[in-house]
């Protein structure tokens, strides 16, 4: 990688930095954490949600998937392959 070829000290300052970066976005959703605790929800109902979250997205890929490899064989972009059925383009 490109990273090996540079310098230790510059390697480590690269790394210093994204060390700094991931500290500050822990803090940032802890805060986050901290503010929906404060409006009532409750950890195992903040893990349900992504956990289906995280079902969802699996889901819609696979079906961005599906459409990508039936655009191929029909020949046209997944574009015209949304009104078909009855997509919106932000789905």
């Amino acid at each position: 990688s490109p990273k090996s070829f540079q310098p230790n000290g510059a390697s480590e300052e690269v790394l210093r930095c994204e060390i700094e970066e991931l500290k500050q976005k822990d803090l940032a959703l802890d805060q986050e954490i901290a503010q929906l605790l404060s409006e009532g929800y409750s950890l195992e109902e903040l893990d349900k949600h992504i956990s289906l979250l995280h079902e969802y997205n699996e889901i819609k890929d696979a079906g961005q998937m599906l459409l990508g490899k039936l655009a191929v064989i029909r020949g046209v972009t997944t574009k015209q392959l949304y009104p078909e059925y009855d997509l919106e383009l932000s789905d």
